[in-house]
């Protein structure tokens, strides 16, 4: 039987309701959609704008083993951005760590949150939101955009089965990113070969094999970013990425 989709008109956070069902017992890939979020959240606790028209959504997973949990919102943004590419007639790019990129400008992103019961991993919900239909404000329209405000019209009700199924797809033991998912990845890097001056000054090199950016400063060796937010050398409004991540979902 397929695990059963959830809707709500309107939530506070579909992973805040994910979390409660889990906690009662809800099975693999059950999800939240909602047709508005009132206290969405993105990466790091920033608030996320969830109004009517985008696609919303949590979805389960119950990981036997914890290895790989750095890695999960990259997969499901390589998920997400190839299941959509169909509906696209331009490159869908992504934006480490969990931002979907479309023209330069941020279409979503992707959220990921784990819950330990004791030493024992619980489970992991995986969100995803989408700007669809939904209108960009106008203080966000340099760094953000709609499938809408493009002139993609795609089926909310179908894009949200195709986003779902591919998801539920997902493998989460599989530990570290193998060297299919690191070219895949590559492929749709906005970031890589770029200049950066934030969190530290340098070229973009890629991935590594752990989901950590690498950067080349001028002098010294590679360094290895895990968190923080990039902000683009070559510009000082559209190159930073952090300022998107209001636009969105979870």
């Amino acid at each position: 039987m397929t695990p059963r989709l959830h809707y709500f008109d309107r939530v506070s956070s579909t992973m805040d309701v994910l979390h409660e069902l889990a906690a009662g017992g809800a099975e693999a890939g059950s999800g939240v959609l909602a047709g508005e979020q009132l206290e969405g959240r993105g990466s790091r606790g920033r608030s996320w704008h969830s109004p009517p028209g985008g696609l919303w959504l949590s979805v389960l997973f119950r990981p036997a083993i914890v290895q790989g949990l750095e890695v999960v919102s990259l997969r499901a943004g390589l998920a997400v951005a190839e299941a959509m590419q169909p509906l696209v007639p331009e490159p869908l790019q992504l934006k480490w760590p969990n931002d979907l990129i479309l023209r330069g400008r941020k279409l979503g992103g992707m959220l990921c949150e784990a819950r330990w019961q004791g030493e024992f991993l619980g489970w992991v919900a995986v969100g995803v939101g989408l700007n669809v239909q939904n209108p960009v404000t106008d203080d966000l329209e340099a760094t953000a955009v709609s499938l809408a405000g493009l002139g993609i019209a795609p089926d909310l009700s179908a894009l949200t089965d195709l986003v779902v199924a591919a998801l539920r797809k997902l493998e989460l033991n599989g530990g570290e990113l193998s060297p299919s998912e690191l070219r895949r990845f590559a492929a749709r890097d906005c970031l890589r070969g770029r200049a950066i001056r934030e969190p530290v000054a340098g070229i973009v090199q890629g991935l590594s094999a752990d989901g950590a950016l690498m950067v080349q400063p001028d002098t010294g060796p590679l360094i290895a970013l895990r968190t923080g937010s990039v902000t683009l050398a070559d510009s000082l409004t559209a190159g930073n990425f952090d300022h998107v991540a209001r636009t969105g979902h979870r």
